[in-house]
């Protein structure tokens, strides 16, 4: 019977015994980003504004305030229908609504846009103000959805992998697991992972703090469509580009605590 070769980065489907040890299934780039609400999530999360400033554009502050409304209702609806988590989509169509009831308020709709300025400025702030007290929130973020300072033990422990844990394990693999191996620090006592997360907070806190910035200039040079494009182009795309990079470092870290499989004897 032939060895089944290492699976590739990123695949689902793992060899029972040696996927509970493997580094790969310590951190699953997949499983944090479904923590995250997905990429569809984020997608979702920038309809309301489109429908908003495309309306607007049309026919005019009213017609804009229900294009939101409906396009938030409209996700939720979908995520209900598909049986998916509707967290994000309640905490959405709550936005929307705080953001449509300030425009209806004061009659300009450039303050659409003020809750989500306040929002990213408020955010890269905190982001920012973590970092001297020693608890980068990324860090944060990542180790409450993978803790790597339990070391192989936390492929164990998360449930998503328990199915895992509970396989038969190759004898090979068994005997390995039987000798001690000595506890891992804590994230925040590894200067290697506390320097990554740290540098990795304030990439997501400028990334905040670019949008509120761009956006306070155009709201107050009153460009309701930039503020729009603004709000998309700043959200979405930048946003993706900041979380594949974080995903990036936070696996290569988990690698670097996280021993391999042994490797298995060529003469076997």
């Amino acid at each position: 019977m032939t060895a089944a070769g290492p699976p590739a980065d990123g695949e689902q489907e793992r060899p029972a015994g040696a996927g509970a040890d493997a580094p790969a299934s310590l951190f699953d780039r997949d499983q944090m980003l479904a923590s995250l609400g997905g990429w569809r999530g984020m997608v979702d999360a920038t309809l309301p504004t489109v429908a908003f400033v495309v309306a607007n554009g049309i026919a005019g502050l009213r017609t804009g305030i229900w294009a939101a409304v409906a396009a938030a209702v409209v996700v939720f609806v979908l995520r209900l229908a598909r049986r998916e988590s509707v967290q994000q989509a309640v905490g959405g169509l709550f936005a929307v609504g705080i953001a449509v009831a300030i425009a209806a308020n004061t009659g300009q709709a450039r303050d659409f846009f003020v809750l989500g300025i306040v929002r990213s400025l408020a955010v890269g702030v905190v982001l920012l103000g973590s970092i001297p007290f020693r608890w980068p929130l990324v860090g944060v973020v990542a180790e409450f959805l993978a803790p790597s300072h339990l070391g192989s033990m936390a492929a164990h422990s998360m449930p998503w992998n328990r199915r895992a844990a509970q396989a038969p394990v190759p004898e090979p693999v068994a005997a390995a697991r039987a000798v001690p191996e000595a506890p891992e620090l804590h994230w925040r006592h590894d200067p290697r992972l506390l320097r990554a997360y740290s540098w990795l907070t304030v990439l997501w806190a400028a990334s905040f703090l670019l949008r509120a910035g761009v956006q306070w200039v155009l709201y107050r040079a009153d460009e309701v469509e930039l503020l729009g494009t603004a709000s998309v182009v700043l959200g979405l795309p930048l946003t993706a580009v900041v979380l594949v990079v974080t995903l990036w470092v936070v696996a290569r870290m988990h690698r670097h605590r996280t021993p391999g499989p042994p490797e298995a004897d060529p003469a076997a």
